[in-house]
This record gives structure tokens, sequence and C-alpha cells, in this order.
């Protein structure tokens, strides 16, 4: 089985559109039919992402702790299940129809992949082209996200899992698996698409990224953008 990692902190507006491409994602006929489920760690959630990540099929845990905890709780709650491979993204993202297989067949204990945005609508151009110099989609890239990260379940156990960390928990996992010897494909496709959302949900993560970008340009912030 194949265990789907999402952390979601009041995702009611975007966790529909993930799910629904993790689950297409599941489908690939490259998997064989092999048993795809979603774990999704509600992380002082008080709207309704729980409600439609159920209504989509995805087992929910109710935690409160900050976005490690987050992820170890539904990685936990993966290997409990018997997951064999655990692939991980977020609330705000949309994976592609290869995402699961590509990282079963990368032939290594862990898959780092790369990120694209999907909608640049609350930053301006200068930020945008920054971020494209800088997110280096080859493979043997130094990125680690969250959004697009895979880990053997035996690879995740020797590494000693998620810390329960309020940001940076996936760099900290991969470094972790560095130290225990795991084998780490570092791939430029498939990409996963992902929000540029001015307002984060975890500090310190990809929206402040962005963010630090912007500001490290001089560049002005554009107006407003109306959901």
């Amino acid at each position: 089985m194949i265990g789907v990692i999402i952390p979601a902190h009041n995702e009611e507006r975007l966790i529909g559109r993930c799910l629904r491409s993790v689950n297409e994602a599941a489908r690939h006929p490259q998997l064989g039919n092999e048993p795809v489920r979603i774990f999704v760690a509600l992380d002082r959630c008080v709207d309704r992402t729980g409600e439609i990540a159920r209504a989509l099929g995805a087992t929910t845990i109710v935690v409160d702790g900050g976005v490690g905890a987050a992820r170890a709780a539904a990685a936990d709650a993966a290997l409990a299940q018997d997951a064999r491979w655990l692939a991980m993204t977020d609330a705000d993202s949309t994976v592609p129809d290869d995402w699961l297989s590509a990282q079963l067949a990368c032939g290594a204990d862990a898959f780092c992949g790369v990120v694209e945005v999907s909608d640049w609508s609350e930053h301006c151009a200068a930020t945008r082209k920054m971020f494209a110099l800088r997110e280096r989609r080859c493979d043997g890239h130094s990125h680690v996200h969250g959004a697009n990260l895979g880990v053997s379940a035996a690879a995740y156990r020797a590494a000693g899992g998620f810390a329960p960390l309020l940001c940076h928990e996936d760099v900290a996992l991969v470094e972790a698996l560095v130290a225990s010897g795991a084998r780490i494909a570092r791939r430029g496709a498939p990409s996963v698409a992902t929000s540029a959302r001015r307002t984060a949900r975890a500090p310190l993560g990809f929206s402040h990224y962005l963010l630090l970008l912007e500001e490290s340009l001089g560049a002005a912030r554009p107006e407003p953008f109306e959901h």
C-alpha cells in the first residue's frame, strides 16, 4: 500500500482540488492497482477541511502542533496500515498523473522533487523571474519541498521520521535520511504545482520564501488579488 501524507490547516478552499489530483494519480496504470490511501492531518482546523477530505476518501487525523507534528501523525497512521511508501504533498498543491508512479520508479530510498507555481497573480514579475532562476528543475537538484517528497517506509523509520518542528521539517527529514545512508533520487520531474499565496499557513515555509525573494529585489508589491 502507498500512503499519501497531507498536512492541512484551514484549507477548505484548496483541499478538494489537491485530493482530486492525488486520486487521479492513484489510478495510474503503472501502479498495477496497488492500493493508495490518503491521510490528511487536520492541524487546528476550524473550517470544513476535514469534511471535504473525508468526502473525497481520505482518512483524517486531528492534531495540534504545527506542520512537523501533522506530517508525523499522518505518516504514523499510514505506517500503521502497512504502507510501504510514503508520498508527501501539501493541501494547497496539485500533483500530476504520474506523481506516484514516478516516485516508486525512482530506484532509491527517497524521492526529492521540484515545484512550480500555479498562479503568480499575487506577486510581481521580478519575483517570478527570480524563483525560476533559483528553482533548478533538473535531475541532481538540491531542493527539498514537502509538497513533492517521497520515502520508503523502511528508510523513514531508519531516519527517525518527521521531527515535530514548526517549519523546515521536510529539510530535517532529508538531512536525517542522508545521515542514515539512504539513497535519494533528486529528480526534475514530475513537478508539483503549488500555491504562491502571500498568507502562509506554516511559518517560514514556501510563502515566506517567496516574500523574501520579493524583499531582496526591492520589488513593489502588486495590488491585492481578489480570489
